[in-house]
């Protein structure tokens, strides 16, 4: 897992903000819209969860917000800011959706219901899993479901090199999955377009030859009728097995 931000580093510095500065020249101060930063967090992940990235701009928003591109300002110091904010959003819900899911008598049990949790965010939102715990100090949420996946693992017994590793495995798993079953054009097409596509893919593969590719021929039925969340169900498994069997020799 990528390095996190100090979560105790002071909070970045912002543009000064519309109608803070001094000496209006005689105009009257402009009012800004009356948004809550909770609106507009709330309507930035609206907009990343129907176009993506690309449309999140402050017009766009604002439009939905009825205000001026200025009243953004008064809330967050840029796009950086603000989907790094969206992102925690949506990571409470995971964090909610985890609550009370851990503490069985298996820790990587727990790891697992962690894990499936968090996937289930990320490959519904493309845009969220680059912006995981990309700052830690705005992203107080995602630091705690880092910390709640940590402490299963830590239940383990293992020393610190291994248990940090076993996390960054899971975690990488977990949003490198989702980020690849979650691309365009899949996650915007219809099911009848990915079955299509899939189909094209099989009957490519179907024509290889066989000595040349025996794995593909192998698995070929099996991929052609798989379900992507069962796929990573059972990849998942794979993984804690051998957290499992690394923590039995510790």
């Amino acid at each position: 897992m990528s390095a996190m931000a100090d979560p105790e580093r002071a909070r970045r510095s912002r543009p000064e903000r519309p109608g803070v500065r001094g000496g209006t020249g005689g105009r009257a101060p402009r009012r800004r819209a009356s948004h809550s930063l909770e609106a507009v967090v709330a309507e930035a992940v609206a907009l990343l969860d129907e176009a993506g990235e690309q449309a999140l701009t402050f017009r766009a928003l604002a439009a939905r917000l009825g205000g001026g591109v200025g009243s953004i300002y008064w809330y967050v110091s840029g796009k950086d800011e603000l989907v790094d904010r969206a992102s925690d959003h949506v990571l409470a819900s995971v964090l909610a959706a985890t609550e009370g899911r851990t503490g069985s008598d298996d820790p990587v049990d727990d790891v697992r219901a962690v894990a499936v949790s968090l996937f289930d965010a990320l490959v519904t939102r493309p845009w969220l899993g680059a912006y995981f715990l990309r700052d830690a100090g705005l992203q107080p949420n995602g630091l705690l479901l880092y910390e709640r996946l940590g402490q299963q693992v830590m239940r383990l017994g293992m020393a610190p090199r291994p248990t940090f590793e076993a996390v960054s495995a899971v975690m990488g798993f977990v949003i490198g999955t989702a980020a690849d079953l979650g691309r365009a054009p899949r996650a915007d097409a219809d099911a009848d377009d990915r079955d299509a596509g899939l189909g094209e893919v099989v009957e490519r593969w179907r024509g290889l030859d066989e000595a040349a590719f025996p794995f593909v021929h192998l698995v070929l039925e099996e991929f052609a009728t798989h379900d992507d969340g069962e796929q990573f169900r059972a990849g998942l498994d794979l993984l804690l097995a051998g957290v499992r069997l690394r923590a039995a020799r510790a």
